[in-house]
């Protein structure tokens, strides 16, 4: 069963995002310094009539990275190409994709942190000197080859920028991070993407939901299914507080947005372990779970809610979250 509160996109996002998705930088709510810097980069380009300058997109999942480059495209009246970093094996891989791409196009790679090093060393003179260099052959026979390119815009979105090597972040002209959002700009997002539902919110429905999304729009819009799922199949189309909680309920998501698994580690960390220091192997053990994927997916919201703290020498329950699972 797909992860509610995961932010990463699944196979659901993927074919009912569509229809949420802002049209225009007005729509785009939220992330103001964000959207302005790339509006003014946008309007720029158009003026000189060239590439938009490479940006770099940072940020936990499910903020909308992927809609921004889309209207970024939009906006230009270029063509979007996306791809996934661990998508991209080859370096034959990637220069298939920047070989096809026209003047002015738009290249997405997300998760661009998460491509091999021998990868991004291509990108450096693509992205400089719009041309790849591509060494072909072995020892003394080896040769490079040269392919030039078309001007073109590299978006990069990474969740985990640190990863990046410095010579390719350096070659991002705008570096952008997007922040976790305010329960109040939840809020508006979710009466937006009701109406888009043909479902009506009340004031404690919007804002139980926004209370429980985790900073995150795409969790907010999956919790907004559910939600309307609900009221459909009890024949209404106005959603008030008392179903919110009920599909919540059923959702397994308590009043901090924390699912089973959240608690879950908090539970083996105070009753295993008293509350911790523990170290992230003996909880990955203990558990049954990837340290890479507790690190990486469950422990972010833990940490940024205060109910985890890191020290030296391991992982420690916060008096908050001892009382919340009490």
């Amino acid at each position: 069963m797909e992860r509610i509160v995961n932010g990463e996109t699944t196979s659901t996002d993927k074919e009912q995002e569509a229809q949420l998705r802002p049209q225009n930088f007005s729509e785009f709510i939220g992330q103001k310094k964000v959207v302005e810097n790339i509006d003014l980069m946008v309007k720029s380009a158009l003026v000189r009539k060239a590439a938009m300058d490479h940006v770099l997109l940072s940020g936990p999942p499910g903020l909308g990275k992927t809609s921004l480059a889309m209207l970024i495209a939009k906006s230009l009246g270029s063509e979007l190409h996306l791809v996934s970093g661990p998508a991209i094996e080859k370096k034959g891989d990637l220069a298939a994709v920047m070989t096809n791409l026209k003047r002015g196009d738009v290249l997405f790679i997300d998760e661009i942190h998460r491509m091999h090093i021998t990868l991004e060393e291509i990108l450096y003179s693509a992205m400089e000197d719009f041309r790849l260099d591509i060494l072909i052959g072995q020892g003394a026979s080896a040769r490079t080859m040269q392919i030039d390119l078309v001007p073109f815009t590299l978006i990069g979105a990474t969740t985990r920028s640190g990863l990046l090597s410095n010579p390719l972040r350096d070659r991002f002209m705008a570096h952008l991070n997007f922040e976790y959002y305010e329960p109040e700009t939840i809020a508006v997002i979710l009466l937006n993407n009701a109406k888009k539902m043909g479902i009506e919110l009340s004031l404690e429905a919007k804002n139980a939901i926004a209370k429980r999304s985790r900073g995150t729009p795409r969790i907010a819009n999956r919790i907004l299914r559910r939600v309307r799922d609900f009221a459909y199949v009890k024949g209404s189309f106005q959603v008030d507080a008392t179903q919110v909680e009920a599909a919540l309920s059923l959702l397994d998501i308590d009043d901090l947005g924390l699912d089973s698994m959240d608690r879950k580690i908090l539970t083996v960390m105070k009753e295993y372990y008293q509350g911790g220091p523990v170290g992230i192997d003996a909880l990955s053990a203990t558990l049954g779970e990837d340290k890479q994927t507790i690190e990486e997916v469950y422990e972010p919201y833990l940490l940024k809610k205060g109910l985890i703290l890191r020290t030296p020498r391991g992982r420690v329950l916060s008096e908050q979250a001892i009382c919340h699972i009490a």
